[in-house]
């Protein structure tokens, strides 16, 4: 399968895949009906409009599998902290030019929309002052609200990321009081206001020229305890901008648990 040639001024979108996860570990090569789960992440970034798809991996069992595919590969040091470092080494090892927009495709993401790629790949061209761009979806909820797992995002009046976290923000303090949005009596004052509240997608875009600086930055305090990479560019004055969107963004796999799930959507899909 041809990779897509975009226009000129077109981007790059990178794969980074990680062999040695540690909640499920050789996750990339996980069968899901009847495809690798690298292969499926990937023939989806091939229907964006990258002019180029690349899979960044430190493993050459999934290098291997890869270029059988057809795929173009960066073998990648095994030491990287995150993957926005490991797309940095792709950057570098690529010569891309300093101007070139890079997408980072999470790997373990099998349905990821294509959309979803040009969105925030078009919001980095469209906002020359941010150094990354990335998105965000309405929180409907208040237990996905509530869950550490999801990470919420608050904004400027530009759409510029104010904060990332892990926790409930905004807090509203008067319908809430101390026991968050949780109460029952939250969820009627959860309801009237929900466009408040958003669910970061983790979807990035960069410059090449800012993953080299990505690089260099040392670790934040805010991101060591959130667990969060995007915090370092922050906390370092970097502005990220952060698009809303209405396309749905279905869950990736971190666990067998999601692996399983996502497996029974798509062999129920094709009966």
């Amino acid at each position: 399968m041809s990779q897509r040639q975009g226009e000129a001024g077109g981007f790059v979108a990178v794969i980074p895949a990680r062999y040695a996860s540690s909640r499920l570990p050789g996750k990339p090569l996980e069968d899901i009906a009847g495809q690798t789960m690298i292969e499926r992440v990937w023939r989806q970034a091939l229907q964006s409009g990258a002019e180029r798809v690349v899979i960044a991996t430190e493993d050459q069992r999934i290098q291997r599998h890869a270029e059988a595919l057809g795929a173009e590969v960066v073998l990648t040091s095994a030491d990287h902290e995150n993957g926005t470092s490991r797309l940095a080494e792709v950057v570098e090892t690529l010569a891309l030019p300093p101007a070139t927009r890079v997408v980072n495709v999470q790997g373990d993401e099998p349905l990821l929309p294509p959309a979803l790629i040009d969105v925030v790949a078009q919001s980095l061209a469209e906002h020359p002052e941010v150094a990354m761009a990335t998105l965000a979806e309405p929180i409907s909820e208040p237990d996905t609200l509530s869950r550490a797992s999801v990470v919420k995002v608050v904004r400027d009046a530009n759409g510029r990321a104010l904060y990332f976290s892990r926790a409930p923000i905004p807090w509203q303090r008067d319908a809430w009081g101390e026991q968050g949005p949780q109460s029952s009596a939250a969820q009627a004052a959860f309801n009237s206001a929900n466009a408040s509240w958003l669910r970061h997608i983790g979807l990035y875009a960069y410059r090449a020229s800012f993953l080299h600086e990505y690089a260099e930055l040392p670790i934040a305090p805010l991101e060591a305890l959130e667990q969060l990479e995007q915090l370092r560019a922050l906390y370092h004055g970097y502005r990220i901008q952060v698009e809303v969107t209405d396309i749905e963004y279905p869950a990736g796999v971190d666990t067998p648990a999601d692996l399983e799930r996502v497996r029974h959507w798509l062999e129920s899909r094709d009966e």
